[in-house]
């Protein structure tokens, strides 16, 4: 018995220890069970940094950066975020970003494809031009304007503006072109919604950072897209709809 007994342990030694004659070295075998991984809750999409070319046309950076932000609200069976409660988040937008560079005024610039979005939804885009005039002039015209992350915005019927010219130290626009707004917000907080918005469904991988740069863009254009939406890469009324705000 005791025999056997020293056979057994040799044989279970020898299962765990195996000599590799080449070298001479021993290598131990570890079993490792496999681990049961519960199914994913939503697809990232928009897994990296990106920028947009002089067409339009949209390439990736490997740049990840994963917010931590706790919504409420749900996602109903077509995997739309609905009855979403917004919230203020803590934005530090006094000066532009290093990493987003600014747009350049241009008075003739339009928003590209805009002729092509029917509907009064989309008619601030149509109708979007340029405008630089200098800080009295805007008081003038307009009751309501912000400094928002190096800029000047302006309110117009339901949507901010640039104010090119209201300062010409401040003039830091990512996006050069309508913000539809709701809840009176600032046009850096609609955006962080929307950010935080994106990110809970799987479209927006980037910071919460309330600019309108290019990875918010692409994020917007891919669920716009995958919505049957007109793809502004905007922030619109309808988009704002489909993501439970406004």
């Amino acid at each position: 018995m005791k025999a056997l007994s020293v056979l057994v342990c040799w044989l279970a030694a020898i299962a765990v220890v195996q000599g590799d004659p080449k070298d001479g070295q021993t290598h131990q075998t570890t079993v490792v069970q496999p681990v049961q991984v519960p199914p994913v809750a939503r697809k990232v999409k928009s897994n990296a940094g990106g920028k947009f070319d002089a067409r339009g046309n949209f390439s990736r950076e490997n740049s990840i950066v994963r917010p931590k932000v706790v919504l409420s609200g749900h996602v109903n069976r077509n995997g739309q975020r609905q009855d979403y409660h917004w919230r203020r988040f803590n934005l530090d937008n006094k000066i532009p970003s290093p990493r987003i560079a600014s747009a350049k005024f241009n008075q003739n610039n339009r928003i590209a494809g805009s002729e092509r979005w029917e509907g009064k939804n989309y008619s601030a885009f149509r109708s979007y031009q340029a405008q630089w005039h200098d800080r009295n002039w805007w008081r003038h015209h307009h009751n309501r304007i912000v400094l928002i992350g190096g800029g000047y915005y302006y309110w117009d019927s339901g949507f901010w503006y640039p104010a090119w010219g209201y300062d010409a130290a401040y003039s830091y626009y990512p996006y050069d072109g309508p913000i539809y707004a709701y809840n009176d917000l600032t046009p850096d907080q609609v955006i962080a919604n929307v950010q935080a918005a994106l990110w809970a469904l799987g479209y927006y991988a980037g910071q919460i950072d309330g600019l309108l740069g290019p990875l918010t863009r692409a994020a917007l254009a891919e669920y716009q897209r995958d919505q049957g939406l007109y793809t502004t890469a905007a922030i619109d009324q309808p988009t704002l709809a489909s993501l439970g705000m406004g």
